[in-house]
């Protein structure tokens, strides 16, 4: 095994960005490389083994391209570009950061982050209706919604309408107070909380006055043609096929849909099938119709949920794999007991 030894030059101004607090991000990259950094005025020396010194060392070039395009980077930045360098893919980290959809209230820009968001973002761009189909933390409504702001924001559309079905997670809406508008809007919260922070406060409501931008349960879209809008569905795995259905039969000329939902928390009473199973199922073949589906890999909350995310596919696939077995096992005993009968 040969050692070898790299340097790279790294500008102070950006050594804290690329680094992270208290050199947290810099210890993550020796540990997930096996190598040793050290610091050196505005150079970084890296020594180890010759591959992973390699890998190592486009990690922190990419991580420096990211900090000189004014990118805070975070924890998620340096976790995927890990990941990224491992497949032999760091190259798509800048191509990813190129793609900005715009800008929040406070100057923030929305990009995606992952190449599953990225592809996500293309299929919105090209598709007159996309499935976003991820687990929580993915960046599925967000994105969705920076999208359909744009839009609207460059006239593309003369409206934005917003919707997801009032399933009730485990409570009744009867208990909570107020009017039925009072006790739909907690359903429709994450919505609104996109809308304020990409559009701001003030010009939602001037919109929401002049009918613009609507916000409402799925059961409001019945008997309605919806023309020239952006509309998104959230939480569509808690429709119903008949739902779903009267949802996607609505649309009308120079309207784009998106349709976002995650499949493994249902909300639905046991044993009702999910209107998002069933469309996925039927339009998979439809032209003009696009289907992203995002992984735990394209998590970008706290590192903690990406975690999170992926321990519960995993469980998931043992159970299954456990039911599957078990139910070949049953149908060996029906078929021996059937062979045993005189």
């Amino acid at each position: 095994m040969s050692l070898m030894e790299k340097i790279i030059d790294i500008p102070v101004e950006h050594m804290s960005n690329v680094f992270g607090q208290f050199d947290t991000y810099m210890k993550k990259v020796e540990r997930a490389f096996g190598i040793t950094v050290a610091i050196r005025d505005n150079k970084i020396k890296l020594l180890g083994n010759h591959r992973d010194v390699e890998k190592a060392s486009r990690v922190f070039t990419q991580l420096f391209e990211l900090s000189k395009r004014g990118n805070q980077i975070t924890e998620q930045n340096v976790d995927y570009a890990i990941s990224l360098t491992f497949e032999e893919k760091e190259a798509a980290i800048v191509e990813i950061d190129k793609e900005l959809i715009c800008h929040t209230i406070n100057g923030k820009p929305v990009k995606p982050k992952t190449l599953g968001q990225k592809k996500y973002v293309d299929e919105i761009r090209g598709k007159m209706i996309v499935f976003g189909i991820g687990p929580a933390g993915t960046g599925k409504t967000y994105l969705a919604m920076a999208m359909a702001i744009t839009a609207f924001k460059n006239e593309e559309v003369n409206r934005i309408i917003l919707t997801r079905p009032a399933i009730e997670a485990g409570e009744k809406l009867g208990f909570l107070p107020g009017d039925l508008q009072s006790k739909i809007d907690p359903y429709l919260r994450p919505l609104y909380d996109a809308l304020y922070q990409i559009m701001g406060a003030e010009s939602f409501q001037k919109n929401m006055e002049k009918g613009l931008i609507e916000v409402a349960p799925l059961a409001y879209m019945r008997g309605r043609t919806l023309d020239n809008a952006f509309i998104i569905l959230d939480e569509a795995q808690n429709t119903t096929p008949a739902q779903m259905k009267m949802f996607l039969t609505r649309i009308g000329f120079g309207s784009k849909v998106v349709v976002t939902g995650d499949a493994t928390q249902k909300d639905l009473a046991p044993g009702s099938i999910s209107g998002l199973d069933v469309a996925l199922r039927v339009l998979k073949n439809v032209e003009d119709i696009g289907i992203c589906t995002l992984s735990s890999s394209d998590v970008v909350r706290h590192p903690l949920v990406q975690k999170i995310v992926k321990a519960y596919e995993e469980y998931e696939k043992y159970e299954k794999k456990g039911n599957s077995d078990r139910s070949r096992e049953r149908s060996k005993i029906r078929k021996a007991r059937k062979t045993e009968r005189p």
